[in-house]
C-alpha cells in the first residue's frame, strides 16, 4: 500500500517551518508532493521535512517560470504556501489566478498572523504568535519570564496541524460541491483553538494567574518534573486520585497526601518534599520502582536516548533515513499503512518529469532550460 492519500496531488511552495512539515506529512501518507523551489541544490539527507517529495526549481520572477508553475498547479488537488499575505499575488500565483486555472483546487495558506488584521503584513515567529494567544504567559517558572516551548506549539500545533485539517476538510467538501476554495490557516487562530480546556477552567474560576500556580502548568507537585540523583529528570503526572495513590505507595510518599491531593495551599511545601525524595535515587532506580505501574511516571529522555527506549522501539516510533534519525510516519492506519519514508530529493531534481506530467513538450522544456527558467 502507498498510503491513505495515494493519488492526491499536492503543490508545495518552498519555504521553512510549518508548511514543509505539512507537505512531509501528506507525502508520508502517499500524496504526490511537488515542491516548487526557487533554486536548485543538492539533496540534504538531514532535511527531514523534504522526505518523500519531488522538486522542481523555477525562476518565478520570469513570466515563463510563473506560467510553468501555473501549469503544474492546474493539475493539482491542493496548493500549500507559507508566505506573507500578498507574496503569491505579486508572483502572479494568487488564489484568483490559480482557481481560475483549476476551479477544484484547494488553496492552503499558512501564516502566523493570518491573511488580514493589523499585524498581517508584519514579521513574526512562533514565540510572537504564542504570546498573543495567552498561552505563553502560562509557560515557565513562577519567578522567571515565560519560556519558549521550542517552536512546537504555534508553528506546528497551531500552524501545521490546522493547515492540514483545513486542507483535508476542504477536500471532503469538494467531494460534495466539486469546487475548491481558499483555506486561511493562522497560528494566532490555531493556538487559541487548542486551549478549550484552559478557557473552561478560566470560566469556572479554576485557573489562577501567574505561572506554575495551577494543575497543568507545574504548580501541582504531582504534575511536574523532578531531578534525580544522577542529574537526570522524571516526568511525574498522576493527576487522578487512583494514580496518585499508586505514586504514593511506590515512592514512599505519606499516604495522608491522598486525602487532600488537590488542595493548592499544600502544593509548594509538598513540591519541595517530593523534590528531595526524587533526588535520593537515580533515574534508572526510580524507573525500576515504577516499572509496569499506573503511577504515570516517565523518564525525561534526551534526544540521543529516544530511539533506544523499549516502547519506542516496539512501536517503531523512530526511523532512520540515510542514517538520519527522524519520526516514522504518523498516525497509523490499519488498512492503508504509510510506506517507509523516502530520502530527501535534490531541489530541482525532478523538474523535467514534473513538467512533462503538466503537459509541457520536450521543446518547451528545452527552451525553459536555455532561458534558465528551469534550474
Amino acid at each position: 500500500m502507498a498510503g491513505a492519500l495515494e493519488g492526491l496531488r499536492i503543490v508545495e511552495m518552498a519555504g521553512i517551518g510549518p508548511c514543509p512539515l505539512a507537505g512531509q506529512m501528506l507525502a508520508d501518507h502517499g500524496a504526490d508532493v511537488v515542491v516548487i523551489d526557487r533554486k536548485s541544490r543538492r539533496a540534504d539527507p538531514a532535511d527531514v521535512n523534504a522526505r518523500s517529495k519531488r522538486s522542481i526549481a523555477l525562476d518565478l520572477k520570469s513570466r515563463r517560470g510563473v506560467a510553468a508553475a501555473l501549469a503544474i498547479v492546474a493539475r493539482a488537488d491542493v496548493l500549500i504556501e507559507g508566505y506573507r499575505p500578498g507574496v503569491m499575488e505579486e508572483m502572479g500565483l494568487g488564489p484568483d489566478v490559480c482557481l481560475a486555472a483549476n476551479p477544484r483546487l484547494v488553496y492552503g495558506r499558512m501564516t502566523g498572523w493570518g491573511q488580514a488584521g493589523p499585524l498581517s503584513a508584519t514579521a513574526g515567529h512562533d514565540l510572537d504568535y504564542l504570546a498573543l494567544s495567552g498561552a505563553l504567559s502560562a509557560i515557565g517558572p513562577r519567578d522567571g519570564p515565560p519560556i519558549p516551548p521550542l517552536n512546537l506549539v504555534a508553528d506546528y500545533g497551531g500552524g501545521t496541524m490546522f493547515l492540514l485539517f483545513g486542507v483535508l476538510a476542504a477536500l471532503v467538501e469538494r467531494g460534495r460541491s466539486g469546487r475548491g476554495q481558499v483555506v486561511d490557516a493562522a497560528m494566532v487562530d490555531g493556538v487559541p483553538a487548542m486551549m478549550g480546556l484552559i478557557h473552561s477552567l478560566l470560566a469556572k474560576g479554576l485557573w489562577r494567574g501567574g505561572r506554575a500556580s495551577n494543575l497543568l502548568d507545574g504548580g501541582a507537585p504531582f504534575y511536574r518534573c523532578y531531578a534525580t540523583k544522577d542529574g537526570r529528570h522524571l516526568a511525574v503526572a498522576p493527576l487522578e486520585p487512583k494514580f496518585f495513590a499508586e505514586l504514593c505507595e511506590r515512592a514512599g510518599i505519606d499516604p495522608g497526601h491522598k486525602a487532600d491531593q488537590y488542595e493548592a495551599a499544600n502544593w509548594e511545601e509538598r513540591a519541595d518534599a517530593y523534590a528531595a525524595l526524587f533526588r535520593s535515587r537515580t533515574r534508572g532506580e526510580w524507573m525500576d520502582i515504577f516499572a509496569g505501574s499506573d503511577a504515570c511516571v516517565a523518564p525525561v529522555l534526551g534526544l540521543d536516548e529516544v530511539e533506544d527506549h523499549p516502547h519506542n522501539k516496539a512501536r517503531g516510533t523512530f526511523t532512520r533515513v540515510g542514517g538520519v534519525l527522524q519520526a516514522a510516519p504518523a498516525p497509523r492506519f490499519s488498512r492503508t499503512p504509510a510506506a517507509p519514508p523516502g530520502a530527501p530529493a535534490a531541489a530541482g531534481g525532478e523538474g523535467e518529469a514534473i513538467l512533462r506530467e503538466a503537459g509541457c513538450s520536450g521543446d518547451e522544456i528545452a527552451a525553459l532550460r536555455r532561458e534558465r527558467v528551469l534550474r
